[in-house]
């Protein structure tokens, strides 16, 4: 029973990207007991959520020095600031080549970078297609998740959850079971706001037969 414990927790990962966060008390249930990698100013989030990264991923140009000091026990990997990679996606990639089964994006969703957001759900989607791994990027009072063809998703939000899908290509088979606007196997094409504010109610189910698309929800804090 220990080592079926020790490789569930070893599977899963906090990754501190640098973003707006809320430390809310479901987000703290979603990264409890996980391993963390901070990247960069992502470090300022780990006291907030319990957590005590194993190393400290970026370049550190802009990192407050008291930050840096009050985390100078943690073990660093640092980074040239001119690269052709973020460091959260480097990040992302020491928790994959750790063996993650899952990921949890802390600070993914929100801050002044939109562009940063937007790469973020982006690589949610590739890792999740290749890796067919569970992948979520939050802010706490925001989360994000791949919605994979042929994969029921049955989110355990509260009922009455605001959501929507967001297609990043055309979609075809678009099942939504128990909301407020429940579809049949509709098209959607991309761009459309067909699938834009929805909203949940118990036993939530979401089904898309071919396409790209992501799942984004917002809860009152």
């Amino acid at each position: 029973m220990k080592a079926a414990k020790a490789t569930a927790r070893d599977a899963r990962f906090a990754i501190l990207m640098d973003g707006d966060l809320t430390p809310t008390d479901r987000l703290r249930s979603q990264v409890a007991g996980a391993r963390a990698i901070a990247a960069d100013g992502g470090m300022r989030h780990a006291a907030a959520l319990g957590l005590e990264p194993e190393v400290w991923v970026g370049d550190f140009d802009s990192t407050p020095d008291e930050l840096l000091g009050r985390n100078g026990h943690v073990p660093r990997h640092n980074l040239p600031a001119r690269k052709a990679i973020s460091d959260g996606e480097l990040a992302v990639m020491r928790a994959l080549e750790a063996g993650a089964r899952s990921l949890v994006l802390c600070g993914a969703m929100g801050g002044a970078r939109s562009d940063h957001m937007l790469f973020h759900i982006m690589m949610a989607l590739r890792i999740a297609r290749e890796r067919d791994i569970e992948v979520l990027l939050t802010s706490g009072t925001e989360e994000a998740s791949p919605l994979l063809p042929g994969k029921p998703a049955m989110p355990d939000w509260p009922a009455g959850t605001l959501f929507s899908v967001i297609p990043f290509s055309p979609l075809s088979g678009l099942s939504i079971e128990r909301a407020d606007w429940p579809l049949d196997a509709v098209e959607v094409a991309m761009g459309s706001s067909l699938t834009l504010s929805n909203v949940s109610a118990d036993g939530l189910r979401i089904l898309l037969g071919s396409g790209t698309a992501a799942l984004v929800a917002s809860f009152d804090v």
